[in-house]
């Protein structure tokens, strides 16, 4: 699945977190901003994450890049809407390998990790990969299984 839409969200205005949304604007793709990257205000981070997963469980996104001071947060909470599989992602490797193999939609970041150098790094290894290893679709299809049971 190749991006078109993607959402970019942080609960501070994180000077990476801004690299990132205007990055992926000059590649071309449709950034919706949420959270502080809206109008420089912090918002809780469990509010940028749901929003965010929402967004996607939605439709109205195809992916998201979301960011609080570790990372850590922004996943749990992404993680709990249906649909939304959110991989922390300190580097390219893992980003790439989180869509690859896992098929994650939401990529999360630590602020206090990441460079402007870095997220660069991390963004392109991320969209790098157009479908997700279609020998794993078995794994992804009990992951949705499991998804029905859990998210009645």
């Amino acid at each position: 699945m190749s991006f078109k839409r993607i959402i970019v969200g942080a609960d501070r205005p994180y000077p990476s977190a801004k690299f990132i949304l205007e990055y992926l604007k000059s590649k071309g793709y449709e950034v919706v901003p949420i959270g502080a990257l809206v109008d420089g205000n912090p918002v809780p981070w469990p509010d940028v994450a749901y929003e965010s997963a929402k967004g996607i469980s939605a439709g109205k996104a195809d992916s998201a890049v979301l960011m609080c001071y570790t990372g850590t947060g922004v996943t749990i909470v992404a993680n709990k809407v249906k649909g939304v599989w959110a991989a922390p992602c300190p580097d390219a490797q893992t980003a790439k390998l989180a869509r690859l193999l896992n098929n994650a939609n939401v990529l999360t970041l630590s602020a206090r990790l990441i460079t402007e150098e870095l997220a660069k790094e991390i963004v392109d290894a991320w969209l790098s990969v157009e479908k997700p290893d279609s020998t794993r679709a078995d794994r992804f299809e009990k992951i949705k299984r499991f998804e029905e049971i859990e998210f009645k």
